[in-house]
């Protein structure tokens, strides 16, 4: 006869498994799997109770996923960014804190009317940026259909669907100018890299949304060039960078006519946004 497992046990025995299985959080996914299995119950005041057959299952499941080192917020389908949550897919990068320094780039250049995100993705930053501007609008662009539907629904689910567009695009062209804020987290990962990356990473997540190209700085050549003639006169472009990547950057958006105003670092001090306006 199989012995009952408790809430207890079953935490215990998931965080040793993701442990071992080289998880960088195991008690916190063990906690959030457990509670997704229980249908969100809380489990501070339910350790001793056993867990059903159906529940046993969906928690074995649920936990060999994750062994395999798949993203939580695929797990989940969901990943918080800028406090607001985002439905995430294996179709679009994971929103991460890293990409929030773009959001303050943003924000510090005071308020914007109108908004564009160049490869949008899940829409976390144009999304974040409309819900601190509330009389702003804006559009979100990005070349995966799959994406763009992921980045429809978060708009719908957080209330914002009337002042965000999304539609199919490589990086600015077709585009005109009328923006005062453009931000973008283009791909700079350099393609001689991505196999290094944590399994998440390399395993999990677009590919396109990854590879920089050899240097990481493709997606920069790329969108540069389009800057000036997108934004309005006094407009700036806040673009997310890889670590070391910044002096490049400047040096890609100068030759194409921008000016840097600057450049933000994020919580581990690093260089990670580039904020430019017309020269």
């Amino acid at each position: 006869m199989t012995r009952p497992l408790t809430v207890g046990v079953a935490l215990r025995d998931a965080r040793h498994r993701l442990a071992s299985a080289g998880a960088d959080s195991p008690g916190l996914d063990a906690r959030l799997l457990v509670e997704r299995a229980l249908d969100g119950a809380g489990l501070s005041l339910h350790r001793e109770r056993a867990l059903k057959g159906e529940e046993r299952d969906r928690l074995a499941a649920l936990v060999a996923r994750r062994a395999r080192r798949e993203p939580m917020s695929h797990i989940l389908g969901v990943r918080e960014f800028w406090s607001l949550p985002f439905k995430v897919t294996a179709d679009t990068l994971t929103p991460r804190p890293d990409s929030e320094t773009v959001v303050e780039a943003a924000l510090a250049g005071g308020p914007g009317k109108r908004v564009l995100d160049l490869g949008t993705g899940t829409g976390c930053l144009l999304l974040s940026l409309l819900r601190e501007w509330p009389e702003a609008s804006g559009l979100g662009v990005d070349i995966s259909a799959a994406a763009l539907f992921v980045a429809r629904h978060n708009a719908r689910a957080l209330g914002l669907e009337d002042r965000a567009l999304f539609v199919a695009g490589d990086w600015g062209a077709a585009l005109g100018g009328c923006f005062d804020v453009i931000v973008a987290n283009p791909p700079y990962i350099p393609d001689g890299d991505l196999e290094t990356l944590a399994p998440e990473v390399s395993a999990f997540e677009p590919r396109i949304a990854l590879a920089g190209g050899g240097d990481g700085l493709d997606a920069f050549r790329a969108l540069g060039p389009d800057l000036p003639g997108l934004l309005l006169g006094d407009g700036r472009a806040c673009l997310e960078v890889g670590m070391g990547q910044a002096p490049r950057v400047r040096g890609i958006l100068e030759a194409c006519g921008m000016r840097v105003l600057g450049v933000a670092r994020d919580l581990a001090a690093i260089e990670r946004c580039v904020t430019a306006v017309k020269g």
